[in-house]
C-alpha cells in the first residue's frame, strides 16, 4: 500500500512537532498497512515508569492520520481524527513499540484505521481504532 518514497515523506515533513518531540517514526510494514515505532523512555512514559496511555493513543492517531493523508490529494483535502480509540493491554518499560495500522475502511469522506501496538517481543501492547474524516482543504 505505502512505498518507501511514501514513508521517507511522512518522516521528512515532521518538523519540530509532537511526532518528533516523542520519537515517533514511520516505518515499513506488511504489504497493506502503514507502520510506525516510537521509544519507550522518559518522554513517553508516565510517572509510574510505564509507557503513557496518552502517547500510545498519540502514536495511533498519528500513524492512522499520516495514513489516511497519504491516500488523498493534500492540495485539496485534509484530514482530520475525528474519533480514536484505545485499549491498554500490556504494559511497557523500556525498548521500542511498534503500531502498525491496517485500512479497514477507505470511503469518500471517512477512513477507519485499525492500529496494532506492539513490543519488541511482538506481544499485544494496546489495540485502537482510528476514524478520520476527509474534508475540503480551507483556502
Amino acid at each position: 500500500m505505502f512505498n518507501e518514497e511514501q514513508i521517507a515523506w511522512a518522516n521528512a515533513i515532521q518538523k519540530e512537532n509532537m511526532v518528533t518531540r516523542l520519537g515517533i517514526t514511520f516505518v515499513a510494514g506488511d504489504p497493506g498497512t502503514l507502520a510506525a515505532t516510537m521509544p519507550v523512555d522518559h518522554r513517553t512514559k508516565q510517572p509510574m515508569g510505564l509507557l503513557h496511555g496518552g502517547a500510545t493513543a498519540a502514536l495511533a492517531e498519528t500513524l492512522g492520520s499520516m495514513g489516511s493523508a497519504m491516500l488523498v490529494d493534500l492540495d485539496k483535502k485534509a484530514v482530520v481524527g475525528i474519533e480514536l480509540n484505545a485499549n491498554h493491554l500490556r504494559s511497557a518499560t523500556s525498548g521500542i513499540v511498534t503500531a502498525t495500522g491496517t485500512l479497514l475502511h477507505q470511503g469518500r469522506t471517512t477512513h477507519v484505521w485499525d492500529i496494532r501496538v506492539t513490543n519488541e517481543a511482538g506481544e499485544l501492547v494496546a489495540v485502537c481504532r482510528l476514524t478520520n474524516m476527509v474534508i475540503d482543504k480551507r483556502t
